[in-house]
């Protein structure tokens, strides 16, 4: 089953946009290797928009730039199989790409076919210049019978951005993850707000088909294609940890070739990424319902197994909340157990509430468990 876990990689338009090449890809999927990224969990190395010709070939095939990749695609594919990798690639719903590139729209057979071919094992198929009388989901809907059609297994990446109630039909179109969302760009407020937004509809995920809130921005530094001014290394931990509580599919956009210390330390985090890849799949409850700029997630986990997470946007320096709005009432004769999450430090067993020192700008994940007293 494609999708059992929300799906781990890489993808190059965060940093690079257009500014994509060969070199730059194989030198990519050496260092997903060499940095211990693939042990971690993150197997796909996705090429994103830019990639082709501007022109298909006389059989009406996507051709790969000659001047970016003059050995062309299957060699590549094999280069990135050869490191035990899966290589991905990028498509559009539209008449053309996000940046005007032939896309799929009517073609959806013959690119399926052709990406085949090339060795692909994920497709992220985006929805610019979409014809107004065109329909989004039957759009989605023929790429996906295209890629079962063309007898190799690829990995459906849809990115409609959230459009047409995408998460009310996008399962039934054969995706195994989908853009519930806006493009991010690397600052604070971008994957505040998409992660405020999402809260609603993250019931809409799960084996099979996630929900994708975009990808990561951890490590960027104000650099690169969404530079946006930046984050503090604490906002990027955070963001990570908003994504994993989330079970969101976790696409690195950095440049993976020269991460400081910090970010491979954020991006490889075990516990985190045990959380995302929790096999229940489960979205997180709001407590309380307060989604300011200070809020709490809390998340059922397999083996009988909670999360709390805490994440402060704000300068404050607590957060508190009230076990009530995470069902246990004063009266219920149960306590909740908390654990620092990193740390493994326990906090003891509360009741009624919990208040806690968090740091501004910052999250704090704990363990929990659910004890009685």
């Amino acid at each position: 089953m494609l999708a059992k876990k929300p799906p781990m990689g890489w993808n190059s338009w965060n940093t690079f946009g257009a500014n994509i090449n060969e070199s730059l890809i194989r030198e990519t999927a050496d260092a997903m290797v060499a940095t211990g990224l693939k042990d971690a969990g993150y197997e796909y190395v996705v090429i994103d928009d830019c990639w082709s010709e501007m022109q298909r070939d006389s059989n009406g095939k996507l051709v790969a730039s000659k001047e970016k990749f003059p050995s062309g695609m299957r060699d590549l594919a094999d280069y990135i199989h050869s490191k035990g990798l899966k290589f991905g690639m990028y498509s559009c719903a539209g008449t053309k790409t996000c940046a005007g590139y032939p896309s799929s729209f009517d073609y959806e057979f013959i690119d399926a076919q052709t990406f085949a071919e090339f060795g692909i094992d994920f497709l992220k198929y985006d929805f610019c210049y979409k014809p107004a009388y065109a329909n989004g989901p039957l759009l989605y809907h023929r790429m996906g019978m295209a890629l079962k059609a063309s007898g190799r297994e690829i990995l459906f990446s849809a990115c409609n951005w959230g459009s047409d109630n995408v998460g009310q039909w996008i399962r039934s179109t054969g995706a195994h993850m989908y853009r519930s969302t806006g493009d991010i760009i690397d600052n604070p407020q971008s994957f505040k707000d998409i992660a405020r937004s999402q809260i609603p509809l993250l019931s809409m995920s799960g084996p099979g088909c996630y929900n994708d809130i975009d990808m990561l921005i951890v490590g960027m530094h104000n650099k690169g294609n969404v530079a946006c001014g930046g984050c503090t290394d604490d906002e990027y931990e955070m963001h990570f940890a908003l994504w994993c509580m989330m079970a969101s599919p976790l696409m690195i956009g950095c440049d993976i070739r020269n991460m400081d210390e910090r970010t491979f330390s954020t991006l490889t985090n075990k516990k985190y990424i045990a959380l995302d890849q929790d096999e229940e799949a489960r979205p997180p409850f709001p407590v309380g319902g307060n989604l300011g700029d200070s809020f709490a997630l809390f998340r059922h986990l397999s083996d009988n197994k909670y999360a709390l997470g805490f994440f402060n946007f704000t300068d404050a320096t607590s957060q508190s909340i009230e076990l009530f709005d995470i069902g246990l009432p004063n009266h219920c004769g149960f306590g909740l157990k908390l654990s620092n999450m990193l740390t493994g430090e326990c906090l003891g067993i509360f009741t009624g509430n919990v208040a806690l020192p968090i740091k501004p700008h910052a999250a704090t994940m704990f363990d929990a468990e659910i004890v009685k007293l």
